[in-house]
């Protein structure tokens, strides 16, 4: 391993803990609030740098760009319609979610269907975090960090051993911001994370790729990279398989899967929760939705240079981005790649292990023990947060051995939890009166529906999205025939927002944008432009 390599490793990391350790520095975080919140002082630009760090780590830059170098460009719309599903969260979502003063979104759940459903959606969340979210996270990060460091050849051990290594160093390092500094220390180091990954996986690593691909010219990768009109074109057939995205589900399946996970996945929504007032929340969602559009040429684009540098060489498709960064990034820099990718990695890892803390003190512990002090309860939590990067670190490795791609094992896994919360927070945010039994019946029927889906459906005749789709129909209907033969008793209001609710007046302007830009790029990368 070069040594100037691991001193800036080493720098940019050191770096990114002092800056975090100065800014939140006499923060109080012994009250729920501040803790879990960051005080609800959050401004907009960093609930974009905190929701763009802990969504896009390692899981997206290996998994999507391996989806790439495997199928064609078409898999951009995991981002694209992640900014739609941001416009849907900022303008029908989060009004009535910080409307309700919230912290977690099994409280909004527990206000609309009762106690029993409350609980039912924090132990969900619970298990999808500690079973595939963090785990997955840890996994895709130490599968890059062991092949730009070279651990197993390193030190003459297997690939295994060296990713478990991998996992054991970011889970301590995560749990430490995640654990002691609470949500502020969490969105602090995102921002200043996020700033290294702009600059080095968003700019050098595509320029310094099309720069490889043409030989030293970039314009000449760049003329390359638009003749290869069979990974360019974003429109797959109806009958596509993963990783490829059929062109039906564009509009259905592919809307549900990225709505439900940026309007209802706790470890993404709680920086919104943490913001000044509802201008500031929204402008750092519509913010995010906007730079979704354009995180494709770091997400996606380099694994189809990958497929023309290297063609189908690599064996596994989750290789083709480390890959590609060991072959163009100059030795000298790698270190600072190494450390963005670390800083990305640690994003996730210690966002989602955060929001799994928060959910269950506030919807675990002081239920169980409601007489319990701020103080308690953050304690309690500490703990809880502890035992759960432990598992996560046990687990962690084991994915090696799943027989799919992290991103397919990532998108297939949310379904089954993601899905029919989802569902709730739609009817949520209506005035129908579904009782807790219909949520807790169409939450069984989902997943068994999508069980049986998966495993005997797919890999054919039917795509996942598909599945999903159709449960995702199945669960609106069990739940409103629910509501219909029998309602619930009349739910008082409980609209008491904790910040200023005034909206952002330029939101509907960042919406129409982002819609415009999503059309765009999808017939620029179809058959009328680019794509074969």
């Amino acid at each position: 391993m070069n040594t100037f390599m691991l001193i800036t490793f080493v720098a940019f990391t050191a770096l990114v803990a002092l800056i975090s350790y100065v800014k939140t520095k006499g923060e109080d975080t012994t009250t729920k609030e501040g803790y879990f919140l960051a005080g609800r002082g959050l401004p907009g630009i960093v609930i974009c740098g905190s929701l763009l760090m802990t969504n896009i780590s390692a899981e997206q830059l290996v998994g999507q760009n391996g989806q790439s170098y495997t199928a064609t460009i078409g898999v951009f719309g995991w981002e694209l319609i992640a900014g739609f599903a941001l416009v849907l969260f900022a303008l029908v979502f989060l009004p009535h979610f910080m409307g309700n003063g919230i912290t977690t979104i099994p409280q909004f759940m527990g206000m609309r269907f009762g106690k029993s459903v409350k609980h039912l959606a924090a132990v969900g969340f619970m298990v999808y975090y500690v079973v595939a979210m963090l785990p997955l996270v840890l996994y895709a990060g130490s599968v890059v960090l062991e092949q730009l460091f070279g651990i197993s050849t390193m030190f003459g051990i297997s690939r295994f051993a060296a990713v478990a290594i991998c996992c054991v160093a970011i889970g301590i390092v995560g749990s430490i911001y995640a654990i002691f500094g609470g949500l502020r220390a969490v969105a602090v180091s995102d921002t200043i994370n996020g700033v290294g990954l702009m600059l080095g996986c968003g700019l050098l690593a595509p320029l310094l790729s099309f720069a490889y691909l043409g030989n030293g010219s970039f314009f000449e990768g760049i003329n390359i990279f638009f003749h290869a009109s069979e990974k360019l074109n974003a429109i797959a057939p109806i009958d596509a398989q993963a990783p490829w995205i059929p062109w039906p589900m564009i509009f259905t399946g592919l809307i549900i899967n990225d709505t439900q996970y940026w309007a209802t996945n706790q470890s993404i929504i709680q920086r919104a929760f943490g913001a000044k007032n509802m201008a500031e929340a929204q402008k750092g969602t519509l913010w995010t939705a906007v730079l979704k559009c354009f995180t494709p040429i770091f997400t996606v684009v380099p694994g189809i240079i990958a497929f023309l540098v290297f063609g189908n060489t690599l064996g596994t498709q989750d290789l083709a981005y480390p890959q590609l960064l060991l072959t163009v990034i100059p030795k000298p820099i790698l270190g600072f790649f190494a450390a963005v990718m670390f800083g990305a990695i640690l994003s996730s890892f210690n966002s989602v292990l955060n929001s799994a803390s928060t959910i269950f003190a506030m919807d675990i512990y002081t239920w169980a023990k409601p007489e319990a002090d701020d103080e308690t309860v953050v304690k309690a939590s500490k703990t809880f947060g502890t035992i759960v990067a432990i598992i996560a670190i046990v687990i962690s490795p084991f994915i090696m051995f799943f027989g799919q791609g992290i991103q397919a094992f990532l998108n297939e896994s949310m379904g089954y939890i993601l899905t029919p919360l989802f569902v709730m927070a739609i009817y949520g945010v209506t005035k129908m009166r579904v009782p807790s039994k219909g949520c807790w019946t169409m939450l069984v029927a989902h997943f068994v529906l999508y069980a049986i889906g998966l495993n005997t459906l797919t890999p054919a005749p039917l795509h996942s999205l598909y599945v999903l789709f159709f449960c995702f129909v199945v669960d609106m209907i069990i739940m409103y025939v629910s509501a219909k033969v029998a309602p619930s008793p009349v739910v008082e209001s409980h609209y008491h927002p904790e910040v200023d609710m005034t909206p952002w007046k330029y939101a509907k302007f960042a919406s129409v944008l982002v819609v415009v830009l999503i059309i765009g790029l999808y017939a620029l990368f179809s058959p009328l432009v680019f794509g074969a």
